[in-house]
């Protein structure tokens, strides 16, 4: 039987009782006697187990004093440990005591030993540098190189233990004259292993002037070496291609230079220990040394262009293609090292160095392309027709030359000059609106606006007014849209940028010493502080969101137009009405005492007719509607911001309708009643007769105005309050009125205030 199984922890008696019973079906026995010879064994075995367990206990029982007195015999020794510990610690103490005085005794001896070994190294390195110098001058007349550079090295090793002495600077002048002279006896090796790329001299040459600490004069042998090959290529390629333009010419040199890198960067990785800043420095280096230089190329190029900035633009992008070449190039070899940064930092910036002095007149540049622009965008015609369509017209071009503009600032300067092309365009804009008031006077001229003829039917006028409305409702739009467009190409060219900090790793220009992004991508082409300090800003502000228009001043000049364009069609309408107003001053019926000889005094104001001027100016009220109706263009979203910005003549500051032509009609009623009470105000004498039929006259006026739902003006209520007083209440109702009013009324009906 296996017992183990009664060991388990998850032990089952079940399990194990069917287990049992299959194993005895295999072998035939009887269930019953099967079960009883289990139980038996089971038995026994319980019995075994309990013997096992009481000799045990048995054991444990008759060990346990021993135990305890092992216990307690080794809490006694832990005691006496504790006890010799507490004196060991207090007679540490007592020596720490007794030997304070003896250790600093000790220090002092060991600072005096220090200084002694020193001095004794320096009196060592004196014999040292006076023993080499000894027979120095046989060592150079050898020309033994390596001895001589064994001496050098040792006298330069010497010289840093005798910096406090008194000769010092004599010695160190002396030991750069030997220096010199061994660079002397070099020099003509250093060259020819240069020229010819020999990797073993040129790492046994390194070697040399690393042990003399003097690897920048060698990196200066390597430039002069290879900057002579570099210059005589750029002079074959402009001779030898002369009848070809400077785009050819600066494509083959960019292209022998980045083949240079290439292949020097290989080669001096195997020479020197930092080969980048030294490639770097000789592609520097060649870019200022060139013969033609760069800029006097770019002013000869330039100069036979109509248009210098897409010449510009076309270099540039040649320059930056090699830019990026370099960068890639660069990235594999680049060290977390200032040399290495600032090594790339001035390739870069010398690569766009010819650009800089033409980036510093690029407003100049900018305005006199879009003047030109401008120019050829025509305004004006003999028919008013042709000139309403031209100007109609204008806006897309307008706004499509701006776009180039915009485009060629992205492309030349990569959006760092954006601050001097929003000047342009300001400029721009201005000579625009200039050109339209022109445009605008010229059609006033020929319309006649001044006084018009109220039989006359013709709208046209008053049409082409609304078309040139529509014009500048159109223009505001598109700029508040170009508004738009020119942030959002400063934030995706230039915004993007860090402004404040620069990230370790990641970011546009991830090799720069500059403190920020904008001012490392700045500096390559703006060589003013002031432009740079001036991007800064305008990106800062638009960031956060200081500034939400860029272009104030150019939509407040364009919001002025509309308001010179309404009034302009605000006077074509008016003008008829004006004209009839301007005589009723003068008429005579004011003082007359009847009317066609009737004798009229008594009669009641309501049996007098109103005059003809005021029932033609009444016609004219109620046909305005139907008139306009055809012109307001209610749909159009270009009148209704034009209306919103150009405010009409005697219309109140206030929401707009939701008819145009409504505020059309308000504003003619308005300017009617405006010239109408003028013009009573001018009467100088008025009969009773005349009074009445003024009073007529009003009252035809406002019935009409309240039929086109409108109401009088409080100036022309206050005149018909006056005129209709009798003499005898005329001072009560005078009391509550505006006193100008009540004293020219009072002396034109001659009652005395």
């Amino acid at each position: 039987m296996d017992y183990t199984k009664f060991l388990d922890d998850e032990f089952n008696v079940k399990d194990w009782v069917n287990n049992a019973f299959a194993t005895n079906k295999e072998q035939g026995v009887a269930k019953d006697q099967y079960a009883t010879t289990l139980v038996m064994k089971l038995q026994v075995f319980i019995q075994e187990v309990n013997n096992v367990i009481e000799e045990a206990s048995q054991q444990a029982i008759q060990n346990l004093p021993r135990v305890m007195r092992e216990i307690e015999a080794v809490k006694q020794e832990a005691a006496l440990l504790q006890d010799q510990m507490a004196s060991v610690k207090h007679d540490i103490q007592k020596v720490e005591q007794d030997t304070s005085q003896s250790m600093q005794t000790l220090l002092k001896l060991d600072a005096i030993k220090s200084r002694m070994t020193l001095a004794a190294d320096a009196l060592k390195e004196a014999d040292n540098w006076t023993t080499l110098s000894a027979d120095l001058e046989d060592v150079f007349q050898s020309q033994d190189i390596q001895a001589i550079t064994a001496k050098l090295s040792g006298m330069q090793q010497s010289l840093q233990m005798l910096v406090d002495t008194p000769d010092y600077k004599e010695r160190c002048d002396h030991l750069e004259k030997l220096k010199n002279r061994l660079e002397a006896i070099l020099s003509p090796q250093l060259m020819a292993a240069f020229n010819s790329q020999s990797v073993e001299a040129a790492q046994k040459y390194t070697a040399i002037f690393r042990s003399i600490e003097r690897l920048p004069q060698l990196y200066k042998f390597y430039n002069m070496c290879h900057k002579s090959v570099l210059l005589k290529q750029w002079k074959c390629i402009v001779e030898d291609n002369s009848e070809e333009t400077l785009i050819e010419w600066i494509n083959q040199l960019y292209d022998h230079l980045l083949s240079t890198w290439h292949s020097q960067m290989k080669w001096c990785g195997q020479i020197f220990p930092d080969p980048l800043p030294v490639v770097c420095q000789l592609l520097t280096d060649s870019l200022g040394g060139l013969d033609p230089p760069l800029t006097d190329c770019f002013t000869t190029f330039l100069g036979q262009k109509k248009e210098p900035l897409l010449g510009l633009i076309e270099l540039k992008q040649i320059s930056e293609r090699f830019a990026k070449s370099i960068e890639k190039a660069a990235e594999n070899h680049m060290k977390d090292n200032v040399e290495y940064v600032r090594s790339m930092e001035c390739l870069l910036v010398m690569v766009y160095s010819p650009y800089t002095p033409y980036l510093l007149k690029y407003r100049g540049y900018e305005e006199a392309q879009l003047n030109r622009e401008l120019e050829n965008i025509k305004l004006d015609h003999a028919e008013v027709f042709e000139t309403v369509q031209l100007l109609g017209q204008s806006v897309s071009k307008l706004l499509s030359v701006a776009n180039h503009a915009v485009d060629r600032c992205v492309r030349l300067t990569n959006g760092c000059c954006f601050v001097q092309l929003l000047h342009a365009l300001k400029t721009y804009f201005n000579n625009y609106c200039k050109e339209f008031y022109r445009v605008l006077t010229n059609v006033k001229e020929k319309c006649k606006v001044a006084h018009g003829d109220l039989e006359s039917e013709d709208w046209s006028n008053f049409q082409h007014s609304l078309r040139m409305i529509q014009t500048v409702g159109d223009l505001i739009m598109h700029i508040e849209e170009f508004d738009g467009l020119v942030i959002s190409n400063i934030m995706h060219s230039v915004g993007h940028l860090h402004v404040t900090s620069l990230p370790r790793e990641g970011g546009q220009l991830w090799y720069t010493t500059k403190k920020s992004e904008l001012h490392a991508l700045a500096s390559l082409f703006l060589s003013s502080k002031a432009d740079v300090d001036s991007l800064v800003v305008l990106v800062t502000d638009l960031q956060e969101g200081n500034t939400p228009a860029v272009l104030k001043d150019t939509q407040s000049d364009i919001h002025k137009l509309s308001e010179a364009v309404h009034t302009f069609a605000f006077e074509i309408v008016f003008g008829q009405i004006k004209g009839h107003l301007t005589s009723v001053a003068g008429m005579e019926i004011w003082q007359s005492r009847s009317a066609g000889g009737a004798l009229t005094s008594n009669l009641p104001t309501f049996s007098l007719s109103p005059q003809e001027y005021i029932t033609k100016i009444g016609q004219f009220l109620m046909t305005l509607p139907q008139h306009l109706e055809p012109f307001t263009l209610e749909d159009d979203p270009a009148v209704q911001v034009a209306v919103k910005y150009g405010k009409l003549p005697f219309t109140d500051e206030t929401e707009l309708p939701e008819h145009i032509a409504n505020l059309w009609l308000e504003s003619i009623a308005r300017g009617t009643m405006h010239v109408l009470s003028e013009e009573i105000l001018k009467i100088r004498d008025l009969s009773p007769h005349g009074t009445k039929q003024l009073v007529t006259d009003i009252d035809y006026l406002c019935n009409v105005l309240e039929d086109l739902g409108l109401q009088a003006t409080d100036t022309l209520k206050n005149i018909d309050q006056l005129l209709r007083a009798s003499s005898d209440t005329y001072h009560d109702v005078a009391d509550n009125l505006p006193q100008r009013l009540a004293h020219a009324i009072g002396n034109m009906r001659h009652i005395s205030l």
